[in-house]
């Protein structure tokens, strides 16, 4: 039978526009339905790459007999978490307070007026062990509606009371910047508390990469020259690189890892994670110069541009972590498998020697690449020169390549999510800086012409997400911040101006739509948008960074680059606000964190002038982007007058003036400008003395040159 899925823009709902249960999207209609027939709505909330979600499908909502209780006694709604982010985070609160925790598929069940009253995750058809069958819970959720219909909405009124109840008003907000200066120890105090210090990252099983929490590291590093700190970030790094949960063929990293040690993986890839990551990585580069890093960027910003880029220039969602109805059967092996790719002979067994492969296996019979031991160690065991072992292992993951390319790949989801593209953006735009890659500058740039173009709607306004040349939904809270961090990275890493007026637009447009004026801060979604039962702050880092703390972030870069004092103030009211919420969930508080490392100082204002030529300055801009500065602001100008000159940044460079030759360097900070500098040898002294962490001084040829 046909549902009403059909019309759907999500490939999730898509998805399940087949199965006999009579599915809803989210809408008026479904919930007028309920009301006029007396009936809950159940709602399912998932995305396309989650594994539990195909698995719920196929044992439930593809089996006749519960798709006949599902249509008899509720009205079905049916939601992807990716394009309805703020329903997911509605009803995702509900779900943890009922259960006491939250996942995907998410099952809650509601009122004809969208209060839940039940909620769950995953349920197997019927009964395992302890836990309950849907078709229990069907039946018992039915039962309590005809019967105990009072109990059930007093529940759902206590839920929408938690829901409603502003925590953050309750708590006492930072007075000044003297309060918010104590934070960072606690940033610093929680990570080394959760660390692990033999496999990295933090916590245990199942780990996650955490890459905002890496980066707030760095910054904790730079600040206070800790090298506890940069060890923490380096040895998650390495040991991620080095596990199954990177694609060592393909480039890229899978969601997280089932296990501890980063061995194996859950594999679905999402865009969000590979942007971060690659910027984790690029960073960790800048810092301690170790080639190694710079590969692991290349090559997962070269899996994003090959596999997640569409022909537009738009980046895709995620690719599944099932493949021909399997779990990872797309990137796993047997020993059999890489044998008849790379032949018996030296090959093949120092592939697998070195890649952890054993005839045994070890994912259900199959083996996960990883690096077990650095490549080095077995090219002295093997009595081979290093590089030469390198040589042989790049061109067997070829090979493994170009067999696994004839496989039946994951199902990509191709929607393109303007927040998700605003992290790719910025992590393109940083490594075509850093790494002098002309290509990854343009595939910043194209994304960004994308979104610019098809990601509007006729007024003008930013909309959340595109697929099939449509787009739909007003853009959210993170979809603004998000582009206007890439935007303004994308400036920095180009000079053209086009794209501070642009990000200067989605910063006015925050401003505009999305603040607090009560508390500071910024709610997740605009006061156009279409109204739930709650309407919430967007504080916390999930999957990607909180929507409140990137808006900080490119307020506050945008505030020194604009000397816009109303960005400023924003940023500052929004992280005073978040202050008690930092402080009780430190690790949570990420790209807060990040924004407040921005606003404490201290942040170089570093502005770049050439006479004529703007190719004199490029030698000290290169210098400038392949080294870690912590948090920092840079613009250029070529005098005389450029002709792609815009209005936003007339105030840095007001007052300066080109050096008699070649490239001259400002460094200011907070209004305060040190004398000029002139020469590549006096600008590279310069800044090799703002890489340095606090309190260590700079020796010649520091990492990062």
């Amino acid at each position: 039978m046909a549902n009403h899925l059909a019309d759907a823009l999500s490939p999730y709902l898509l998805q399940h526009a087949g199965n006999p249960v009579d599915w809803h999207p989210w809408g008026a209609e479904a919930f007028e339905k309920a009301l006029r027939e007396d009936k809950p709505v159940f709602l399912s909330v998932g995305y396309a790459a989650c594994h539990w979600c195909h698995v719920m499908e196929r044992e439930s909502f593809e089996d006749e007999r519960i798709a006949r209780m599902l249509n008899e006694h509720f009205i079905s709604v049916k939601v992807d978490r990716e394009e309805r982010p703020d329903i997911d985070a509605v009803y995702m609160e509900a779900v943890q307070a009922i259960s006491g925790s939250g996942g995907w598929p998410m099952s809650v069940f509601l009122t004809p007026d969208q209060k839940p009253f039940y909620a769950g995750t995953y349920f197997p058809p019927q009964r395992r062990g302890r836990m309950p069958g849907f078709d229990e819970i069907l039946q018992a959720v039915s039962d309590a509606w005809k019967r105990r219909r009072e109990e059930a909405i007093r529940q759902a009124d206590n839920l929408v009371s938690l829901l409603q109840a502003d925590t953050l008003a309750r708590l006492p907000a930072a007075k000044d910047q003297a309060e918010l200066a104590q934070l960072p120890a606690v940033a610093a105090a929680a990570l080394k508390g959760s660390f692990d210090p033999r496999w990295g990252g933090f916590g245990g099983a199942p780990k996650f990469p955490r890459p905002v929490d890496l980066r707030v590291l760095f910054r904790l590093w730079h600040r206070s020259g800790e090298a506890e700190l940069l060890e923490m970030a380096t040895t998650t790094l390495d040991r991620m690189a080095a596990g199954g949960i990177r694609d060592h063929l393909g480039g890229g990293f899978h969601r997280y890892s089932t296990d501890a040690s980063w061995l194996v993986p859950h594999f679905e890839k999402m865009l969000y994670d590979n942007a971060l990551l690659a910027t984790c990585y690029l960073e960790a580069w800048q810092i301690t110069g170790r080639p190694g890093y710079q590969r692991v960027a290349r090559e997962t910003l070269d899996y994003v541009l090959r596999e997640m880029t569409g022909e537009q220039g738009g980046f895709y969602s995620s690719e599944d972590a099932d493949s021909e109805g399997e779990e990872g059967r797309f990137y796993v092996w047997t020993f059999g498998e890489i044998q008849e790719v790379l032949g018996r002979e030296r090959g093949a067994e120092a592939f697998s020697r070195v890649y952890g492969v054993s005839e045994r296996g070890n994912f259900e019979g199959r083996s996960i690449l990883n690096l077990p031991r650095p490549a080095a160690a077995w090219a002295q065991e093997f009595g081979l020169d290093p590089d030469q072992l390198e040589r042989e292992l790049d061109e067997s993951r070829a090979r493994l390549l170009a067999a696994r390319c004839r496989r039946v790949r994951p199902f990509r989801d191709d929607k393109v999510l303007t927040g998700w593209n605003g992290l790719a953006i910025e992590a393109f735009a940083l490594a075509g800086a850093a790494l002098g890659e002309a290509r990854y500058l343009e595939a910043a740039a194209r994304a960004a012409d994308f979104l610019d173009k098809y990601l509007r709607d006729r007024q003008g306004r930013l909309l959340h997400c595109r697929r099939d040349a449509r787009a739909s939904h007003p853009a959210y809270l993170e979809d603004h911040a998000a582009l206007a961090c890439g935007l303004v990275s994308l400036y920095e890493a180009s000079f053209d101006e086009r794209w501070i007026d642009a990000a200067i637009a989605e910063a006015d447009g925050i401003l505009a739509e999305f603040c607090d004026p009560q508390r500071g801060g910024f709610y997740a979604t605009s006061a156009r948008h279409q109204r739930l039962i709650a309407r919430k702050q967007d504080l916390l880092d999930s999957a990607v960074p909180s929507g409140g703390g990137l808006a900080a972030t490119a307020l506050l870069r945008l505030a020194k680059l604009c000397g816009r004092d109303d960005y400023r103030e924003a940023a500052e009211g929004a992280l005073e606000a978040a202050a008690p919420v930092m402080q009780r969930a430190p690790q949570a508080s990420g790209q807060m964190f990040a924004a407040l490392d921005m606003l404490l100082g201290k942040t170089p204002e570093l502005v770049l002038l050439s006479k004529g030529d703007a190719s004199r300055a490029l030698p000290a801009a290169s210098g400038i982007h392949r080294r870690y500065l912590g948090s920092r602001v840079l613009a250029y100008r070529g005098l005389p007058h450029d002709a792609r000159r815009g209005s936003g940044l007339e105030g840095l460079f007001r007052g300066k003036s080109q050096g008699p030759r070649g490239a001259r360097l400002y460094v200011c900070e907070n209004a305060t400008c040190r004398a000029p500098i002139d020469g590549p040898e006096a600008i590279a002294a310069a800044i090799g003395d703002l890489a340095a962490p606090r309190g260590v001084t700079p020796s010649p040829g520091d990492a990062g040159e």
